[in-house]
């Protein structure tokens, strides 16, 4: 503990600190004249010196208390202090929905371990290299729910991120009501720059329930004035598969790249294909590069001073000194 707190310390008054090598110097020199020093006479024999005492081993201690006093009065003139850097992140950010697929096919492990685990690691990294946008979170699969509203709790958000599995919601894939409800999330926004990254590896299927298709749901987010970046995630040669029946079937692309596609170009985003965690990595990173925040960073530094501890501890050293000196060092004339 004692050592981390020395790890810390910083000197304002750096030139202060060579005087320090004053004190070797006075001991070497206390040592070199003690004997000039010191009072001579005659005596017969000096068998009785020889005789060690408990007085005779704190007979040099005046001197060294005084010595490390001065050590301590020195440091404090250094000024010791710790800083404290504190960052802050502030500007103008952009409104960001994450659409995410959790549909059964969102467990195939082409990617590994499954394709889910990777989309929640790489979009939990993505909200951390975004620090002053308003984030949220739309899963979908056979619905869409909002799982988390746009926000800067970003720490909230990444819980949410983190904590998605397949199953919270009916299986299938309605990339139409994905998109619809995370468009119906920034409705009331004010930013003037709106996103949607969405994220699915199948193709919309349209059961009876569908309320809104993909082209109903494109017509409004253009209205909206919303951008969208989509994403088509899994590996190559794979197959589709029918969500509601669990039949793969070898004839039918898994993606439907021509409706992303679609949806991207006609918002003015960009359609990205995924293959991999590496692939998947770079798509993130193009999307963050391609929407820039308006981002400041303030550090305010602020010193909390420390030489008051030298100070104490030089003063103890004298005390103790003084009281040696008047008890069990005391001389007689």
């Amino acid at each position: 503990m004692l050592y981390d707190w020395f790890e810390q310390i910083e000197f304002a008054n750096v030139w202060v600190l060579p005087f320090l090598l004053m004190l070797p110097v006075i001991a070497w020199l206390r040592y070199k004249l003690r004997r000039s020093m010191n009072a001579s006479m005659t005596v017969t024999t000096a068998e009785a010196f020889t005789v060690r005492t408990g007085r005779n081993f704190w007979l040099g201690a005046s001197f060294w208390l005084r010595l490390l006093a001065l050590g301590c009065i020195l440091l404090a003139l250094a000024r010791p202090q710790i800083k404290d850097v504190q960052t802050k992140k502030k500007g103008e950010g952009i409104d960001i929905i994450l659409c995410m697929d959790v549909s059964g096919s969102m467990l195939s492990q082409d990617f590994y371990p499954t394709r889910l685990s990777v989309a929640k690691e790489l979009a939990a990294d993505f909200v951390k290299a975004r620090p002053v946008d308003q984030i949220g979170l739309v899963i979908f699969s056979g619905e869409s729910f909002t799982q988390f509203p746009l926000s800067t709790d970003h720490e909230s958000l990444l819980l949410q991120i983190l904590g998605l599995r397949s199953g919270l919601l009916e299986d299938g894939t309605l990339i139409g009501e994905g998109l619809a409800t995370s468009v119906q999330r920034l409705s009331s926004s004010k930013s003037p720059s709106k996103v949607i990254i969405l994220l699915t590896d199948g193709k919309e299927e349209a059961p009876d329930t569908r309320i809104i298709d993909p082209l109903r749901a494109l017509e409004i987010a253009k209205a909206k004035g919303v951008k969208v970046y989509t994403i088509g995630m899994g590996g190559e040669g794979a197959v589709g598969r029918s969500e509601r029946s669990g039949i793969v079937d070898r004839t039918t692309p898994f993606i439907d790249e021509a409706l992303l596609k679609r949806i991207a170009v006609q918002t003015g985003g960009e359609y990205f294909r995924a293959t991999n965690k590496q692939a998947l990595q770079e798509v993130y990173e193009q999307i963050d590069r391609l929407e820039k925040s308006d981002v400041q960073v303030v550090q305010k530094t602020r010193y909390q001073e420390q030489f008051i501890w030298f100070v104490g501890a030089a003063l103890a050293l004298l005390l103790l000194e003084i009281i040696l000196r008047y008890t069990l060092l005391r001389t007689f004339p």
